[in-house]
């Protein structure tokens, strides 16, 4: 928690010393009452990572999306109710049902005909996830993962002793007995992981953009985040900035990751940036 506070203060302040001196664009931040513009006709939702929340990991690029005239939500999923401050523990399956109302809530909100899905992690994962399983693929307009663990993790390697030792199927049991079926889900061969890749991950229609760094220390390998077919665009950080040393969780507070995310938003109107240096955690 404490370092991801570090994070997001030191990301809030390149990013105030970064910005030109432009006058402010109208956008929203969680707000029912926000309009959609012409310019940025579909809401973003933001989906946060395993064992976050919706204020506490891509919140903060959640308002430097909104500063750019856009109307954002987000909600925590995947908590257990006798313990909210803890998001993205439940079974995948059981957190995408969860945002798939949540979709359309915005959507009723704001009385747009699609959303965005911008997600770190679990939540990277879960943009996929959704939008392949829920039959809500033409609600969605673009899909931007960060750092999601797309064909599974290997957790920095961890869940590898599970395979040469012979107890997968033990270790499984003692993540959903300590209440996190989610990182079960998530492991190389966990049943999310193969209902998302078996057959196409990449739905007609849907803009498709991941986002990783080559040093993210827990989705390991790293390339296991990338969606490997026609129509997705595939991108590590230091493909832009070579010399940023971004780790997972600082991923997510990244000012090179916030421009790439508005970029992969209106790629249209694509812009260049100068490039900083992430936290190697």
């Amino acid at each position: 928690m404490r370092l991801r506070i570090v994070l997001a203060a030191a990301a809030l302040l390149t990013a105030a010393l970064a910005a030109p001196a432009t006058a402010a664009t109208t956008g929203g931040v969680n707000d029912p009452a926000c309009q959609p513009s012409s310019a940025h006709p579909r809401p973003v939702v933001f989906l946060h990572g395993l064992g976050a929340t919706s204020y506490e990991d891509l919140n903060f690029l959640q308002d430097h999306v909104a500063a750019k005239g856009y109307c954002t939500f987000s909600r925590t999923y995947g908590a257990y109710p006798q313990f909210p401050v803890v998001g993205g523990l439940r079974p995948i399956a059981d957190s995408a049902t969860e945002i798939k109302q949540f979709v359309g809530e915005v959507l009723a909100e704001t009385g747009a005909a699609q959303v965005d899905l911008v997600g770190h992690s679990e939540g990277g994962f879960q943009s996929l996830y959704v939008t392949k399983t829920q039959g809500i693929a033409d609600r969605i307009g673009s899909v931007v993962a960060i750092a999601p663990p797309t064909h599974g993790t290997t957790f920095a390697g961890l869940t590898k002793l599970a395979y040469l030792l012979g107890v997968r199927e033990e270790v499984g049991k003692a993540l959903t007995a300590f209440g996190c079926p989610a990182c079960d889900n998530l492991i190389t061969d966990g049943s999310a992981v193969q209902t998302l890749t078996n057959g196409p991950i990449a739905q007609p229609g849907v803009r498709y953009t991941v986002l990783t760094s080559r040093f993210d220390e827990l989705v390991t390998p790293t390339e296991t985040s990338f969606v490997r077919e026609p129509g997705v665009t595939n991108e590590y950080v230091q493909d832009t900035c070579p010399f940023d040393p971004v780790g997972h969780i600082g991923e997510a507070y990244d000012l090179n990751v916030w421009n790439l995310v508005t970029n992969a938003l209106d790629p249209a109107h694509a812009t260049k940036f100068v490039c900083t240096a992430g936290s190697p955690g």
